[in-house]
């Protein structure tokens, strides 16, 4: 079996995509990151693990970013481990942790356990220029779009891989390609596409982030022309990127239906995390609690799933490792994993609420470029507008149980700030209503979050609401808005196969 996951919007680079695995199984159209940033998502699908297990915190060493004690704790039980154990062929490509690879960290020698063929990103993403730790050895590549361009040499070893398998054993692949991160390098036969496509300006878009967490108070409101001018670029530079990926998957579709294994297979297509471009005046990045950073795409394709799904419960990124475990035949119960299978309901997951959580990065001394700002800030561009500090600090509880769509956050910060939101009626978020919510109700919430703050394993999956029906239609009837966007940026590939399994 095969397994690769794909995102779906109304005007998209990933038009194949969405045809190749969207349209040919299921498209999840609620899946969320755990943590919206990259490296502490990225060990999450790796673990199945929420960040306060596998204790990920953010993109530095300093925050367990595939430091020492990542690599000789949950890297160690990692989705590769066991599926090593299992017979299967392993292969990576791309993109791994943000500081993997650095002299700290074990430099390019470091190949986590279970991977059989190791391609992976010495740091940050890159499309030129880049430093690659294969199988160990170290590589360097220039700026021949030939021989050098990331996403492009990801599948082309991926197909490699394929020729050279053992066809007597199952196989698994992770792509992990740079697009559409910065610094937003298109392929050259892309450079001059969607050039009048600009960022939505629906929903949130340079709306001021009133009744919000100080971070959100701050950018100036409507954003400057240069703000909108720089966001614009960036989401048009994107799309670019991804009309590579879009390509990437094409290939890789074709070339497991010429070998025959295409039935066989399992193919997911997701995301490390959403992204924003003007929403709340905020340019671009992620890390923040709204819906725009936190959802993800995920579509599914592979034996048993049926063409053209778009399936409504919750799915999350812990549950990714899981499924995969489950697909590869492992016995779960002997997994520490937080997350939950989703293979044999594909999906109806019993989850009424779940976390997120996400510790802010900042840094120590005032920014140059910045001086008024003062120090405990981070990504303050352009126009010196932050998008995240050491206090953006928070955990979430999100219910989303057929009936209740609901978001309870509290921050780590001195003013102990509580933004809650009824997404039922108000789906961009645009009220912080915490102000009009029966104190009882409040008080629940602060409870299960607690618990959710310090689960392990099964207690992570949550059990059925204790909020009776009154208070829960009392909070359904508090706010104001109508259905947001979901995001819309992919960043893993994986693959599955199960060809030779007992």
């Amino acid at each position: 079996c095969h397994l690769t996951v794909s995102v779906s919007v109304l005007q998209t680079p990933m038009k194949k995509t969405k045809d190749l695995i969207g349209n040919q199984g299921a498209t999840f159209v609620n899946a969320f990151t755990v943590v919206p940033l990259c490296c502490p998502s990225r060990s999450s699908i790796l673990t199945g693990r929420y960040p306060h297990n596998h204790q990920v915190r953010n993109n530095s060493l300093s925050g367990n970013c595939s430091s020492p004690r990542w690599q000789k704790g949950p890297e160690a039980e990692a989705l590769p481990v066991f599926l090593n154990k299992q017979n299967y062929q392993t292969f990576f490509a791309g993109k791994y942790l943000n500081q993997y690879g650095k002299k700290e960290a074990g430099d390019v020698f470091h190949v986590p356990p279970g991977w059989e063929q190791w391609h992976a990103l010495v740091g940050n993403s890159q499309y030129y220029n880049y430093t690659l730790s294969v199988n160990g050895k170290e590589e360097k590549h220039g700026d021949d779009y030939e021989k050098d361009y990331l996403t492009d040499l990801i599948v082309n070893r991926s197909l490699q891989f394929l020729d050279s398998r053992n066809p007597k054993r199952p196989f698994f692949l992770m792509l992990s390609p740079p697009a559409p991160h910065s610094p937003w390098a298109a392929a050259p036969q892309y450079l001059k596409e969607f050039s009048n496509v600009k960022a939505p300006r629906d929903g949130s878009f340079n709306k001021p982030g009133k009744d919000k967490h100080w971070l959100l108070r701050q950018p100036t409101n409507p954003m400057s022309n240069s703000s909108v001018s720089f966001l614009d670029n960036a989401f048009r530079k994107r799309w670019q990127t991804l009309l590579s990926v879009d390509d990437m998957v094409e290939t890789l579709v074709k070339k497991l239906d010429s070998i025959k294994e295409l039935d066989n297979t399992y193919i997911f297509y997701t995301s490390d995390n959403g992204y924003h471009t003007g929403q709340f005046s905020l340019p671009i990045d992620k890390r923040q609690l709204y819906e725009f950073d936190v959802r993800i795409p995920l579509m599914v394709r592979g034996p048993g799933i049926k063409p053209k799904q778009m399936l409504k419960a919750p799915v999350l990124n812990i549950d990714l490792a899981p499924t995969i475990l489950d697909i590869s035949g492992v016995n779960l119960s002997a997994v520490n994993v937080d997350g939950q299978s989703f293979l044999s309901q594909m999906v109806s997951l019993a989850r009424p609420f779940f976390l997120i959580e996400y510790t802010g990065e900042g840094h120590p001394t005032t920014d140059p470029a910045c001086p008024k700002l003062g120090p405990g800030l981070s990504e303050c561009f352009p126009d010196c507008v932050c998008e995240d500090a050491y206090n953006n600090t928070y955990a979430c509880v999100r219910t989303l149980d057929g009936q209740n769509d609901m978001q309870y956050c509290e921050f780590a910060d001195s003013e102990s700030f509580v933004e809650v939101y009824n997404l039922t009626s108000d789906p961009h978020q645009l009220e912080n209503i915490v102000k009009k919510v029966d104190p009882v109700i409040l008080q629940a919430m602060n409870q299960r979050l607690i618990k959710l703050q310090s689960c392990v394993g099964i207690s992570c999956r949550g059990k059925a609401s204790k909020l009776n029906s009154t208070q829960l239609l009392q909070f359904q009837v508090l706010g104001f808005g109508h259905i947001g966007s979901l995001s819309k940026w992919p960043a893993f590939l994986k693959h599955v196969n199960t060809t030779g399994r007992a």
